[in-house]
């Protein structure tokens, strides 16, 4: 009889135990953890450069994976909500104006991660409806008007362990107030007002860095939050398979971000990390879409997604360390009505974009202006001629440019309600989108490209006619 040596025993016996564990882990579907921002501009982050103080969206990101283009279809929180958790399009769902809500029959996150196993909890904001479309365990509510994130921590630690002692996964979706105007929480003097940097699209006046200051304090507080999140995942043995995804949501509430079509308002901010799958301190700049991550998340979890149940499609292989082109394109779209002090206004913006270039087209640019909330002081400001009274953002750009009268700040004011019909950008010359091309002869390829490719779209969705799109969800209304 033959005999095996001890040694050849003993490292046949290692191998097999260790293929048994990498199957077990490998079966073993991941917890899913989202913190969700509210109105954070992506660039402002410090994964992307940005002077917002994040260190522990930092550490993620050398955890794990920064992705580059991800691209929402409407700069407004109840759209963008909806799009991400469905993983369809607001021209399917039709949640595209502000306060907006699906229509029946559309699917999201916890119809699909149920049927698995997990349990889907969503707490804080919600901006999301109906129930039926939208069915997370109501975990809780978080204030917007003290800082939420004992609370957070503390009902998020009970729904996690609640259900690993159940044995279940689980998605938990962390939807945070902060970043949010009114700026309420987060601590300003971390902060040197008057050290910071404006960007080329900014007219620099007091209001707007004491705004600014406070906008990045909240979003340093939202990076607290993260930080103690993962704490409690390793105090709870939970992070080794835990998928931690960390999003921005759109671009802040500041001119030409959210409530746009620019790229400051489309483009979110995303991290994830997965200890052992997704590889560490790595970045993707493959063209994204915010439908993409519900599907994304289901192959995470083991299953298939179907393509008729989603407009976005899974980017598992690019997060799992692959180069793959899902996309050639990300389109966008801005619904008017309905917005605070602007209900009855009728101006729709749509857009497309590819890895390098943006169109933009407004189609009622010579017969209205668009406008909301936040632009409101500027425009009776402009409207009046004269300014009187404690100034927001953009009223004091319209007191300072009216002051100077310098042609560069005039520029971006009338920017402000006023935009051509059609504006074609070149992303990596001009990331602030400030130089419209539309008229170079040398772009007349890329224009009838990105033209052709938008209205091709546009007409699938029934939405080849924007204003009358936008007319029938005011009458909605």
């Amino acid at each position: 009889m033959m005999r095996v040596p001890v040694v050849s025993g003993i490292l046949v016996l290692l191998l097999f135990c260790a293929w048994s564990a990498e199957t077990d882990v490998e079966a073993a579907p991941p917890n899913i953890l989202i913190l969700l921002g509210d109105d954070i501009d992506r660039d402002s982050l410090g994964p992307w450069g940005g002077q917002a103080q994040t260190p522990h969206l930092d550490q993620l990101a050398r955890d794990g994976m920064r992705l580059d283009n991800v691209y929402c279809n409407v700069a407004m929180c109840a759209p963008f909500r909806q799009e991400l958790y469905s993983g369809r399009t607001v021209w399917r769902t039709r949640a595209m104006p502000n306060h907006s809500k699906s229509v029946k029959g559309t699917r999201s996150l916890p119809h699909y991660l149920k049927p698995l196993g997990y349990r889907v909890g969503l707490l804080g904001k919600r901006h999301i409806g109906p129930n039926e479309c939208y069915p997370f365990d109501n975990v809780g509510s978080l204030s917007k008007q003290e800082n939420a994130n004992p609370q957070a921590v503390k009902l998020a630690r009970e729904y996690m362990t609640t259900a690993r002692e159940a044995g279940q996964p689980f998605c938990l979706v962390v939807a945070s107030h902060d970043a949010h105007g009114p700026y309420t929480t987060g601590d300003p003097s971390r902060y040197d007002q008057q050290g910071l940097s404006l960007n080329a699209d900014t007219i620099d006046t007091r209001a707007y860095r004491r705004e600014l200051v406070q906008h990045y304090a909240e979003i340093t507080n939202l990076d607290d939050l993260l930080g103690q999140l993962r704490t409690v995942l390793k105090e709870e043995q939970l992070a080794n398979n835990t998928l931690v995804l960390f999003c921005s949501e759109q671009g802040n509430a500041f001119p030409f971000s959210k409530w746009t079509c620019f790229d400051d308002g489309l483009a979110t901010g995303v991290v994830v990390s997965l200890p052992g799958v997704i590889p560490e301190g790595k970045r993707n700049s493959q063209l994204m879409w915010l439908a993409d991550i519900a599907p994304t998340l289901l192959t995470a979890a083991g299953s298939q997604p179907d393509d008729q149940d989603f407009d976005g499609r899974s980017q598992w292989v690019n997060l799992t360390g692959g180069n793959q082109r899902v996309h050639e394109y990300a389109y966008g779209a801005f619904t008017n009505c309905n917005i605070i002090d602007n209900r009855e206004r009728i101006f729709p913006i749509r857009s497309i974009r590819d890895q390098r270039y943006t169109l933009i087209w407004s189609p009622r640019a010579d017969q209205e202006i668009t406008s909301n909330t936040t632009l409101t002081q500027a425009l009776k400001w402009l409207e009046a001629g004269n300014s009187q009274g404690r100034a927001d953002t953009a009223g004091s750009w319209v007191r300072r440019a009216q002051k100077t009268k310098r042609q560069t700040q005039d520029r971006l004011v009338k920017r402000l309600h006023h935009r051509p019909e059609w504006a074609l950008y070149d992303r990596q010359a001009d990331p602030e989108e400030l130089e419209n091309l539309i008229d170079k002869p040398e772009m007349a390829p890329v224009l009838k490209r990105l033209k052709g490719e938008l209205q091709t779209w546009l007409q699938r969705w029934d939405d080849a006619d924007p204003v009358a799109t936008e007319r029938s969800f005011l009458k909605q209304k």
